[in-house]
């Protein structure tokens, strides 16, 4: 029973490339029978989305299931200081320099308290990483060529709003907030274990990241048929308005850090700074982040949390989109 569980379970990677082909294939195939133009334009920007993103997707997963089966537990310990204030910035660059998605941040933060990292400097790792590692940075520069400018805004943006809320949570937050998780047993000793928790944590990620891929490619195609130009550009048009519907849209969505860049970008309608909320608000507060925060750490948390990290991130993004965009 073993056996054949994990082998369904090393065929759906092989499923969604499978799809994926799927979609550019039919992208050629069908286009030409989808003669209504809002029809082939809806088709368009899904495929190009999906398409554009796939292989930041594939990377990003595959370096973070690596941190996670092969990177020793000791090394954080070791690498952060053991005051809290100081902690939190240096977990932050952490975040930037080691790649990590949503679904892996969660459980990675609560891995870093149980062996002994403050946790102000767990949580603002779990905001950095992946907010703004090397793929998802790359990936917005892909997405939005000739724009430095978005790159730069992303990364300081999101990396303002990590070592703030670590901060704020040094000085405000309380012990009955956030217990300490307990330390589980490593199972991944030796060779063969490590490869298997590769292996896994590939496959879930994966799976996860590919599903919301699919979801915010088919709401980003949707909004530019759908929805009346006039409409948008009517939101577009007032500034604080299009900046807070980009920020609950990327809380909806909840779309991977390495995807999210070429869906804001198709939504040509709105500012610069709206489209730098989507991207500042999106990896840090989302629907599954919501939930996974929630069955980790408890719902007394992310009450506290979830409103925090929120209302920082859309500051932050107004006062990086007027500073460099």
């Amino acid at each position: 029973m073993t056996q054949a569980a994990e082998r369904r379970g090393t065929g759906w990677p092989w499923a969604f490339v499978v799809l994926a082909g799927l979609l550019v294939a039919g992208r050629f195939w069908l286009a030409p029978l989808l003669t209504h133009p809002a029809l082939r334009t809806w088709a368009t920007v899904f495929v190009a989305v999906c398409v554009q993103a796939l292989p930041f997707l594939l990377f990003g997963v595959a370096l973070s299931a690596a941190i996670t089966a092969f990177v020793p537990a000791s090394f954080w310990t070791r690498a952060l200081p053991r005051h809290p204030y100081a902690a939190v910035p240096v977990a932050g660059v952490a975040g930037a320099v080691l790649p990590g998605c949503e679904c892996a941040s969660v459980p990675v933060a609560s891995g870093l308290m149980a062996r002994g990292v403050a946790a102000p400097a767990a949580l603002a790792f779990l905001l950095a990483s992946p907010a703004i590692n090397p793929v998802v940075l790359v990936a917005t520069a892909v997405a939005f060529p000739g724009q430095p400018s978005m790159v730069v805004a992303r990364f300081c943006a999101s990396l303002a709003v990590a070592v703030l809320a670590g901060w704020v949570w040094a000085r405000f937050g309380r012990a009955e907030w956030l217990p300490v998780p307990r330390r589980a047993a490593s199972g991944h000793d030796g060779h063969g274990g490590r490869w298997d928790a590769f292996t896994g944590a590939m496959c879930h990620d994966l799976l996860h990241a590919g599903g919301f891929l699919v979801v915010g490619a088919l709401a980003a195609a949707t909004l530019n048929v759908v929805v009346p130009r006039e409409w948008l550009t009517a939101v577009a048009g007032v500034p604080v308005v299009s900046v807070l519907v980009l920020a609950f849209l990327a809380v909806l969505l909840s779309i991977c850090s390495e995807a999210d860049a070429f869906v804001a970008a198709s939504l040509t309608a709105f500012s610069p700074t709206a489209k730098l909320a989507f991207l500042v608000v999106g990896p840090m507060v989302d629907l599954k982040l919501i939930a996974l925060q929630a069955g980790t750490f408890g719902v007394a948390f992310v009450r506290r949390f979830v409103p925090m990290t929120l209302g920082l991130a859309i500051g932050v993004s107004f006062v990086a989109g007027w500073a460099v965009l």
